[in-house]
């Protein structure tokens, strides 16, 4: 049973000012894209950006939050990316329309979710 409810009591480990808390990989694109999600920290907020190979400016909900999210608020983070402008590069609005397959060291559960989500529509 996936604990939706399950929130990490922190991101980081004293190693550095950023931590890459998921790692989206869309197998069905033609190139095999990735999408990562890091967390920074600025006056005790935490701030999120998702990164992709090609620089787009993906736009995410929420982008701060005062404490780390719960494993259902990361899931709405990742099903309801946007590309943020007009100047899309590759093919950035095909792969957010895809179901990823994700890790993460801090959301335990993410990862079997995308693969029940993947199995149900016939990805995997």
């Amino acid at each position: 049973m996936i604990d939706f409810d399950f929130r990490p009591t922190s991101y980081f480990d004293g190693t550095g000012p950023s931590s890459l808390l998921v790692k989206l990989t869309y197998p069905e694109s033609q190139w095999g894209e990735e999408i990562n999600i890091y967390c920074n920290v600025l006056d005790g907020e935490f701030l999120f950006e998702a990164i992709d190979y090609y620089g787009n400016e993906i736009d995410l909900n929420p982008e701060k939050s005062n404490q780390p999210l719960s494993l259902q608020e990361i899931i709405f983070l990742i099903e309801s990316m946007e590309v943020k402008n007009n100047n899309l590069l590759g093919n950035i609005e095909l792969t957010l329309s895809g179901i990823p397959e994700a890790e993460s060291q801090f959301y335990p559960d993410l990862s079997r979710y995308f693969q029940d989500k993947r199995k149900t529509f016939g990805l995997d």
